[in-house]
């Protein structure tokens, strides 16, 4: 069992400089080309095999991605967001529907998770359940849910069989992770508990879910601060009976208030954890850019140590400062996101009106990076010279 968290301190953003190995290039214009031509697409994971591999059908990788229909205010995207099933192979991208059959979820939305095929052939589709399935407006309640159930592959398709059971496997406790909700005040005031991201330690064998978790902030941050909470990375372990919560990986102590998309990464004898954050959900706001965060460790739990002496891996360039998001590390070091907003005017884009916020995003697959990784120190290389996206 993990003793006493990681904290992602103050004195570690003092130390944050930016520059070429930890900034993205510019997404330059024309915008990369539209997966879906009348759905958003944003987060996106690839569904993996045990060892952590990519899993292929038919020659066709199979990936996961959030979508919804292209209306509207980008941000209304989250009241409507459903799991999506994607094929790649070399000439692009094929959309394969929906994962889930419609009301299959006991959410009223369906948030980011990870998604591993087991030996038997099976899938187990973790992701997060936002709201309750029929509430009458969508609230901000999250629990984590295992989909298991079998890929079909006849008449040339390939779905997930639309029978699958779901099981809610994890929620907060109340006690050491705060239950989620959006708390009033906007953006970076959102509880979490979501994002589980699946892994098998080497180490020991065992199964683990990281999830973007919420905890009471210490009394030190929150002395000089309005919130009364921060962003954690809370791990739970497989057991006979089912998923054991642990003590967090991460706290951000008095830093971030909002953390997601947490992984790990197993690179030579070292643990890489990886999360990404907004620029709004720092205290203060601003005080570090929208990116790709990470620490290392020489076992899954800790000692930690934050990466590049601040945690930044990976930051959104300051022309662009919200032109990609939800990037994900994959075994191979490459690292795939979304395009998120075009800069309106040194305006928060999200915050302009429908036509224009709609006209700033991108709703698609982001050129793909790729990191180098020296011990605790990281650069990224140029992205991968793709048109579809990888």
């Amino acid at each position: 069992m993990n003793g006493e968290p990681a904290r992602w301190t103050r004195e570690h953003l003092a130390a944050l400089v930016g520059g070429a190995a930890t900034t993205a290039p510019v997404i330059g214009l024309p915008a990369p080309p539209r997966v879906l031509p009348h759905d958003d697409i944003w987060d996106l994971w690839p569904i993996q095999e045990e060892d952590g591999s990519t899993t292929v059908v038919r020659g066709r990788e199979l990936w996961i991605a959030l979508s919804a229909p292209a209306l509207g205010h980008p941000e209304e995207r989250h009241d409507r967001a459903r799991l999506r099933l994607l094929a790649r192979d070399a000439d692009g991208w094929t959309d394969l529907g929906h994962v889930f059959a419609d009301g299959a979820s006991p959410g009223s939305r369906e948030w980011s998770g990870s998604t591993v095929r087991r030996p038997d052939g099976t899938l187990s589709v973790f992701y997060t359940a936002a709201g309750r399935r029929g509430e009458a407006r969508p609230t901000f309640a999250q629990t984590v849910v295992e989909a298991r159930g079998r890929l079909v592959t006849d008449d040339g398709r390939i779905l997930l069989d639309q029978a699958a059971e779901h099981r809610e496997i994890l929620r907060s406790d109340g006690v050491t992770y705060l239950p989620a909700d959006e708390v009033e005040g906007g953006p970076g005031r959102i509880k979490a508990f979501r994002d589980p991201g699946w892994f098998r330690d080497p180490a020991d064998g065992r199964e683990y879910l990281l999830v973007a978790a919420s905890v009471a902030a210490s009394v030190a941050a929150s002395a000089d601060a309005d919130h009364a909470f921060m962003g954690a990375v809370a791990l739970a372990a497989a057991t006979p009976g089912g998923w054991s919560l642990r003590p967090p990986l991460l706290v951000a102590d008095g830093v971030n208030h909002e953390i997601e998309r947490p992984h790990v990464v197993v690179h030579g004898s070292s643990y890489y954890l990886f999360f990404c954050t907004h620029r709004h959900s720092f205290h203060p706001p601003g005080s570090a850019p929208t990116g790709l965060y990470g620490f290392v460790a020489p076992h899954l739990t800790g000692p930690y140590t934050p990466l590049n002496g601040s945690g930044l891996v990976l930051g959104n360039p300051a022309e662009q400062p919200d032109q990609a998001y939800a990037w994900v590390v994959l075994p191979d070091l490459k690292v795939v996101g979304f395009v998120n907003y075009r800069s309106i005017g040194g305006a928060d884009p999200w915050q302009a009106g429908p036509a224009e916020a709609r006209a700033a995003f991108g709703g698609t697959i982001a050129p793909v990076l790729e990191l180098i990784l020296n011990e605790d120190a990281t650069s990224v290389v140029v992205p991968v010279p793709t048109g579809a996206g990888r």
